[in-house]
């Protein structure tokens, strides 16, 4: 036997040796999924299999990128280079790509992003005359989103009576003409966005037989890695090329399947034998990220969902120390003992920040632990902020990149022609876009070929309009006289002023714009270099935006200083960290009040836990507060349901925490509701549901926190016991009426001491 396959237990070892047929491996949270699916096509590559014939696909560059940098380690760069390796999207770019006369698109067709997606639907809702308030741009991208994901032309959107009767009700009656004229306008410039690397990839299998008998017969074997979280699409898409080799592995947990609003469907995975009567199932069950504790608790959390493939995740690592449930008394407090939490362990274990992670459910809980933690100075970042490639003044460079590639590109096109400001009105562009819509031609072609068109400019407009067109024809000729993508990004970035514009601005925005500006030109230096070591003729401008397109936020994190990481749940999955906090625990928070109106959405949100605990890797701390502020007022919270359903061997509770008396919970059953048409809508079976989901029932408004009130000094004495909502519970240690204004000095329990002003401080006496 190999050296290579020695190195793996006997689980990961019967996967990765297993080639007669089709495979789905259960990968257990930290059980070496991705060493796997590295040894199998390493395996694969020794049988004798051609590396360009292996197609692996992933949801994340960086998952490609490490997957990639491992198989170079075992079989040289030579030969993974040439593996068909990347995420759905950036792949069935490139098939597109290839084929794209097939659907009368050109090979250098742009990919938009979602800003140009939402900027050309609200054009559209403006062009018909529809009120925004009702035909919302963000709901609208998502119905057809959805739809494209459901792999739903707009003409079977419009004849559709189910989809129809739901937009009637929505008061959108006119979507599906939305959804036409956005895939025409697509079309005219040139373009595709995300979802329509999906469909049009489906379309172009569909309606070419001989194209699809071409990639079925060029692949030899189909990898997959978190098939868990495929749509539809994808998972059709997977289906038709794998349909004769079946030569097929996909890898998984059910277990971690938290994406259904982004239309991830965790039946793909369940029903999966459905699709390869002779399907082996090879499942990895010894976790090496986490402590013994750490993943009893976890599992006994997972074993309350119903809809599941069983498993026994174990780990052979030191039992540890039991999850730690702190109950805090606000959610101020909470984010105070967080913090405070954090400075301990770091003192006591040494470990780098960079070693910390609090996840939350909503990103609305940042802010009061961000403030915490500054006023600690612990640094700290939020993952999945603004990336790179979406500053304004990135995106500026590249709408010119995009433009010179395809000036076809009407919404690159609308972004640039005034920027830096030339003189062209709002109002003259509008006459350009509208002679465009009219002719059905791009906003380019109104430009050169103004002549053709009426568009009642006068010469004044004229002249700066020519200026603009004669300086894109330069960057277009760079790019067909074969410049690499340096040499013309350079030019463009000088051509047109974008850094000269904002040398003489020292204020630190604008230097931060400078400096973001030659961090976009060093990538490009960075990516022509790349390549040419390679050895790869890839060098254009065209496929540098090929790359730049399909990056992500997880491409472009800072990683320079050690930080704490904030993020919420869903963004940590795939990610481990020595300590992790896991707050807002509660009902209505965690699980989602938009979740308790279906026992599959509750089964998500338990999932969800799931994933946030596994993250752990030695220590981990669940809290939940006893009051939240929320909706503009401070509400009374209760511990949520998942924290009763782990085995309390698993856990530590301090003396007094609610969540051990048992009327401390909400029945669970009590918001379960299992209408058939809701069930029927979150399974995605209809394609156009909301991506947030039906709208729950009205929640039982959460009491007040109440009897906090205003007190005069008559009522107040030092040594009296009081409770404030934000703060707890605190003994009063000094009243101050020296000044005009009185205060009280206040010692809490948990917080340390405050003064309080006393005109404005609420407060409970309790004695």
């Amino acid at each position: 036997m190999e050296d290579y396959i020695q190195q793996l237990n006997k689980q990961q070892q019967d996967a990765v040796l297993y080639t007669d047929g089709p495979q789905l491996v259960i990968a257990g949270a930290g059980s070496g999924k991705t060493r796997v699916l590295t040894y199998k096509i390493v395996h694969l590559l020794r049988l004798g299999y051609e590396p360009w014939r292996i197609l692996a696909l992933t949801f994340t560059n960086k998952a490609a990128r490490e997957m990639r940098e491992r198989i170079e380690s075992m079989v040289g760069p030579a030969t993974a280079s040439k593996l068909w390796m990347g995420t759905f999207h950036s792949i069935f770019a490139r098939l597109l790509r290839s084929n794209a006369d097939r659907l009368g698109f050109k090979s250098n067709f742009t990919i938009y992003d979602t800003s140009d997606s939402k900027s050309l639907i609200k054009t559209i809702i403006k062009d018909m005359g529809l009120d925004d308030k009702i035909y919302k741009p963000s709901v609208v991208m998502s119905a057809i989103s959805s739809a494209k994901n459901a792999l739903i032309s707009p003409q079977r959107y419009a004849i559709s009576a189910d989809i129809m009767e739901a937009d009637r009700r929505a008061k959108r009656e006119r979507l599906h003409e939305i959804y036409r004229i956005y895939r025409d306008r697509c079309f005219v410039a040139g373009a595709m966005d995300f979802d329509d690397l999906l469909y049009y990839t489906n379309v172009l299998l569909r309606d070419n037989p001989d194209v699809l008998r071409h990639y079925q017969e060029f692949f030899r074997y189909v990898l997959v890695d978190e098939y868990q979280d495929t749509n539809f699409a994808q998972h059709l898409i997977v289906s038709q090329i794998c349909r004769d080799s079946r030569n097929l592995c996909v890898v998984g947990d059910d277990a971690q399947s938290i994406y259904s609003f982004r239309g991830a469907n965790i039946r793909n995975i369940l029903n999966l034998k459905k699709s390869y009567d002779n399907l082996r199932i090879f499942k990895l069950e010894q976790n090496y990220r986490s402590t013994q504790n750490i993943i009893n608790a976890a599992n006994s959390l997972i074993a309350k969902n119903t809809e599941q493939i069983p498993k026994n995740v174990f780990s052979k690592n030191d039992e540890g120390s039991r999850i730690e449930v702190v109950q805090s008394f606000s959610d101020y407090e909470e984010a105070y003992l967080v913090a405070n939490r954090i400075s301990q362990l770091k003192m006591r274990l040494h470990d780098s920040y960079d070693e910390y992670a609090v996840l939350y459910r909503t990103n609305a809980q940042s802010r009061i632990l961000e403030e915490s933690l500054r006023k600690r100075n612990i640094p700290y970042r939020i993952y999945g902020g603004l990336s790179f490639y979406q500053r304004k003044e990135v995106k500026d460079a590249i709408a010119y990149f995009r433009l010179s590639v395809n000036p076809d590109d009407d919404e690159a096109f609308k972004r640039v022609i005034n920027y830096p400001k030339r003189g062209i009105g709002e109002t003259t562009v509008n006459k350009i876009l509208r002679a465009a819509i009219d002719n059905n031609v791009s906003a380019w072609r109104v430009l050169v070929d103004n002549d053709k068109y009426d568009t009642g400019l006068n010469g004044g407009t004229l002249k700066k309009l020519t200026a603009f067109r004669n300086m894109i024809q330069e960057f277009i000729e760079m790019n067909r006289n074969g410049e690499n993508a340096e040499t013309v990004a350079r030019h463009i970035i000088t051509r047109t002023a974008l850094l000269s514009s904002l040398l003489s601005d020292r204020t630190p925005e604008s230097i931060s714009k400078q400096e973001n500006l030659q961090e976009l030109l060093a990538g490009v230096q960075e990516f022509v270099s790349g390549k040419m070591e390679e050895g790869s003729d890839g060098t254009s401008l065209t496929d540098f935006l090929g790359e730049v397109s399909l990056a992500t936020d997880q491409d472009t994190q800072d990683t320079t200083e050690a930080s704490i990481t904030l993020m919420t749940v869903h963004a940590a999955k795939g990610l481990e960290f020595n300590n992790v906090f896991i707050v807002g625990v509660e009902e209505e928070l965690f699980p989602s009040a938009m979740s308790c109106d279906s026992l599959a959405a509750i089964e998500e949100e338990r999932r969800l836990l799931y994933v946030a605990i596994t993250r752990a890797k030695l220590n981990c701390v669940i809290s939940y507060a006893s009051s939240r502020f929320r909706n503009g007022q401070t509400k009374t919270c209760s511990p949520s349901r998942f924290l009763k359903d782990i085995d309390r061997a698993y856990l530590h509770l301090a003396t007094g925490n609610d969540i051990v008396r048992p009327d401390s919970f909400i029945n669970p059953i009590d918001n379960y509701r299992t209408s058939t048409v809701q069930e029927h809508r979150r399974s995605f079976s209809h394609p156009l549901v909301d991506r947030q989901g039906p709208t729950p029932p009205a929640p039982k408004p959460a009491p007040v926190y109440g009897d906090e009130d205003l007190h005069t000094m008559e009522q107040l004495s030092t040594g009296m016991t009081i409770e404030h909502s934000r703060f707890g519970r605190g003994v009063i240690t000094a009243i101050d009426t020296a000044t005009g204004d009185a205060r009280i000095e206040v010692r809490f329990n948990t917080l340390g001491t405050k003064k309080l002003l006393l005109k404005f401080a609420r407060f409970k006496i309790i004695g």
